[in-house]
């Protein structure tokens, strides 16, 4: 026998290790998603070079880009926007009616970006926004807020509010496009939409100035601004409080804070629609200038100096701060309030959501406010 090639329990297998590398195991999770973008159809990248409108946030980024190689004496690593098409079909822009997508499927008359079929590109500050929800559609529609199209699932369960918003939307010219349920989830990301979307132009900010000139106009004037609240679901909270119980209007930061998105929409119920918001540059400075109009400006911190029962400054001009969900005011914002609120609580709880602790004040502030009149 020569070696020992016909023992039992011999090896049948080699003793080297797998191979380092997938070797292709993740390749069906890519199926049907079609070819990577290359960075210059990429309209957040800073190569980009398409003739689709440029992103403010690609923008900047290609001016950044291009600050940093003057000063570093060399050539900008940036594209040539305007000099690659990257629309659908061959010379059709977007709003071109026979703009054909891949394998000859319509692309709904839009156009757009050629992005892979099953990825989600980044959508610009400045694209529209699909509102969602009976009670949100039913309020922008009532409030006239500007929309370009009304999308209605198969099928969806018809009670007075969508007769409503149907016959509201008729009635202003807005095109009605029935679309089956689970391509309404797939244009929504799989939020709860009830059946209806509302496609609306970007969020229209009200000056800042304005903001606090018209609550000056009211007998008792009450604004609300968030700092640093980076979650829409409560800013839309806040801003639907700030509805309920008075207040004229809600200023927030531009930057690391959450701005009115779809998900604030219908957070708000609607409410968007109805209260003033503005985004401001600095809030220090805001702050600073609603004090010189004679606001007192109160911040909600747990370890406020003052007992929200015991806030006598409710009764006139108030500015109320709620700060962020997790480290509350910061150091400057806390400076520059007149006084620190807390609200009490009977128990061992830290400190309540920025939305609730905003939502307890405001009823408060109401309640003071409807005893002294």
């Amino acid at each position: 026998m020569a070696g020992n090639s016909q023992r039992r329990g011999r090896r049948l297998t080699p003793k080297a290790g797998a191979p380092k590398g997938t070797g292709g195991k993740n390749k069906d999770s890519l199926a049907g998603r079609g070819r990577t973008l290359p960075a210059d159809e990429r309209p957040w990248h800073k190569a980009y070079s398409g003739t689709e409108k440029l992103p403010q946030r690609t923008a900047w980024k290609q001016d950044k880009e291009r600050r940093a190689a003057a000063e570093e004496g060399r050539a900008p690593k940036i594209g040539q926007p305007g000099t690659k098409d990257t629309t659908w079909g061959k010379g059709g822009g977007r709003g071109t009616p026979t703009t054909k997508g891949r394998g000859g499927k319509s692309a709904g008359g839009r156009g757009g970006p050629r992005v892979a079929p099953g990825r989600k590109a980044n959508p610009a500050k400045d694209s529209p926004e699909l509102l969602v929800g009976r009670n949100p559609v039913l309020e922008s529609l009532r409030t006239q807020v500007p929309a370009t199209a009304l999308y209605t699932a198969q099928g969806i369960d018809i009670d007075d509010r969508v007769k409503e918003i149907v016959r509201t939307a008729a009635d202003r010219g807005i095109a009605i496009l029935e679309v089956s349920r689970a391509e309404l989830d797939r244009m929504t990301g799989g939020v709860l939409h009830q059946g209806v979307g509302l496609q609306v132009p970007p969020f229209a900010y009200e000056p800042f100035d304005d903001l606090v000139a018209a609550a000056l106009e009211q007998a008792a004037p009450l604004l609300v601004a968030l700092d640093g609240v980076t979650d829409p679901r409560n800013l839309g909270a806040v801003i639907r409080s700030a509805a309920a119980f008075g207040a004229q209007g809600v200023f927030v930061p531009e930057r690391r804070a959450a701005g009115i998105t779809a998900t604030a929409w219908r957070t708000s119920a609607g409410a968007a629609a109805r209260v003033p918001v503005a985004q401001v540059t600095n809030l220090t400075r805001s702050l600073k200038a609603c004090k010189d109009a004679g606001f007192v400006v109160v911040g909600l911190d747990a370890d406020g100096q003052t007992d929200l029962y015991d806030l006598e400054a409710a009764v006139g001009p108030l500015v109320v701060v709620v700060g962020s969900e997790g480290r509350g005011l910061s150091r400057l914002v806390g400076e520059t309030c007149d006084l620190t609120v807390s609200i009490p609580m009977v128990s061992d709880v830290e400190s309540l959501n920025a939305s609730v602790a905003a939502a307890v004040t405001l009823a408060e502030v109401a309640r003071r406010r409807s005893v002294e009149v």
